[in-house]
C-alpha cells in the first residue's frame, strides 16, 4: 500500500509505528484491564532488555533493537508511549482538552521525536513543530474514532467542551447531529487546526531533512477540510471514506518540501 511511509522513510520507522500500534490494539482486544496491564508490562520489559542489548525473541522487538542500535534512539520516548498507553486502558472520557493533548504529546509527539532522531535531526525548532503536530494528530485521531466508539457506547471526547455546549455522552451515542453537538466537534477540531498552524510557524527554522517526519499533516489537513465541508457532522459517511487523492497531495507536499 502506498502511503506517507513510502516517502523518504528512515530505516526502522515502520517498526516504531508497530510498537505504537501494539499497545493501541491491546485496549480493543482485551476484556479485563489486568490482561492489558500484563501486556503493557511485556513491552516495558522488552524495551529495558533492548537497551541492555538482550532483545526478546519477538519480531517487532528484534527490529526495534536494530533501530535503537543504528540510530541511538532515546529510551525515554519509547517508555512515554508505553506508559501513556497503559494509562489509557481506563475507558473514560478526557476531562478536558489539555488532558487529550497530554496523551497526544506522550504518544504521537513522542513517535515524531523518535522519527526525527532516525532522520538525524536534533533541533529545537523541529522538536517544537513535532510537539504541535503530534497534538494535532492525537486530537484528529480522537475525532475520527468517535463514530466507532459510539457504536460501542463509549465516548472519549473532552468533557469540558461537551459540558460547555450542553451535550451529553448519550447525545453522541445516539448519533445526534444538532447544532450544539456540531459545536463540540468544531471546538475540538479548531484546536487541532491551531496546533498545525503553530507547527508551521517554525517552518523557516526547521531543517528541511526533518520534513519527512511531518508528512502526516497531509492526512490531518484532508480530514479537517472534509469535516468543514460537512459542517462538522462527525457522523457524516464521507468522513469514514479513504481519500483517493491523499497520495497525490503527499507527493506534492514532498516535492515542494513543505509540511
Amino acid at each position: 500500500m502506498w502511503n506517507w511511509l513510502s516517502i523518504d522513510r528512515p530505516s526502522g520507522l515502520k517498526t516504531l509505528i508497530s510498537l505504537q500500534m501494539y499497545p493501541f490494539q491491546i485496549k480493543d482486544s482485551i476484556t479485563q484491564k489486568t490482561t492489558g496491564l500484563m501486556r503493557m508490562q511485556f513491552w516495558r520489559d522488552a524495551v529495558e532488555d533492548i537497551y541492555s542489548d538482550n532483545p526478546p525473541h519477538q519480531p517487532v522487538a528484534t527490529e526495534l533493537w536494530r533501530a535503537v542500535k543504528r540510530h541511538n534512539l532515546t529510551k525515554m520516548w519509547l517508555m512515554k508511549i508505553i506508559d501513556e498507553r497503559e494509562k489509557n486502558l481506563d475507558d473514560r472520557a478526557y476531562r478536558n482538552i489539555q488532558e487529550l493533548e497530554t496523551y497526544a504529546e506522550n504518544t504521537q509527539s513522542a513517535l515524531l521525536y523518535l522519527t526525527l532522531e532516525m532522520l538525524g535531526v536534533r533541533d529545537i525548532h523541529a522538536d517544537h513543530a513535532a510537539s504541535h503536530i503530534g497534538k494535532a494528530q492525537g486530537i484528529v485521531t480522537c475525532l475520527r474514532a468517535t463514530p466507532y466508539h459510539c457504536t460501542r457506547r463509549k465516548v472519549f471526547l473532552p468533557m469540558d467542551i461537551c459540558m460547555l455546549h450542553g451535550v451529553s455522552q448519550e447525545d453522541f451515542i445516539r448519533g445526534k447531529q444538532d447544532k450544539n453537538v456540531r459545536d463540540v466537534i468544531y471546538d475540538i477540531a479548531s484546536q487541532a487546526h491551531i496546533h498545525l498552524e503553530h507547527a508551521r510557524s517554525f517552518s523557516k527554522k526547521v531543517p528541511v531533512k526533518a520534513y519527512p517526519a511531518f508528512f502526516c499533516t497531509v492526512a490531518l489537513d484532508d480530514y479537517l477540510y472534509n469535516m468543514r465541508k460537512v459542517d462538522f457532522n462527525i457522523f457524516h459517511p464521507s468522513l469514514q471514506k479513504k481519500s483517493t487523492l491523499l497520495p497525490l497531495y503527499l507527493y506534492i507536499r514532498s516535492w515542494k518540501k513543505t509540511y
